[in-house]
């Protein structure tokens, strides 16, 4: 069983591996097709920009993947919001908790009722400032 930690460990990649089969027959079906569509291109009996009514891909021109590597990758992708950061959340959580701990060690009960006014005090400016920009769009 694993217990919930706040920092993100490592673990080993595992061996995977998918099987490709070669199928010459299939190959040859689709180096055909491809041909035929290009002489039909060259001929205009079809435009490149029409879909294809089989895939339902459209036809862009150069290579399908071009720049796929890195539009829909979620290393590139950054948040946002600075609460969208799983990372910032949890400092922030952090921060609060230590900082809560040392102020109930240092000044007492009275200073989780201080915590708890702070607390509403950050959350309606929040909602305010929030509230504000919705009304002026």
């Amino acid at each position: 069983m694993k217990f919930p930690s706040i920092f993100r460990v490592n673990q080993p990649h595992r061996f995977q591996i998918t099987p490709r089969h070669y199928d010459p027959v299939k190959e040859e079906i689709q180096q055909r097709t491809e041909r035929i569509k290009r002489e039909l291109q060259q001929e205009g009996l079809i435009h490149p920009d029409e879909e294809d009514a089989e895939t339902g891909i459209r036809y862009h021109g150069g290579s399908p993947i071009r720049g796929a590597f890195t539009q829909g990758s979620p290393i590139k992708r950054k948040p946002s919001s600075l609460f969208e950061s799983t990372g910032m959340i949890r400092l922030i959580i952090m921060v609060l908790l230590i900082g809560g701990f040392g102020g109930y060690i240092y000044v007492g009960p009275d200073f989780l009722y201080y915590m708890l006014y702070l607390g509403v005090t950050v959350v309606a400016f929040f909602a305010l400032f929030r509230l504000k920009s919705v009304t002026k769009k």
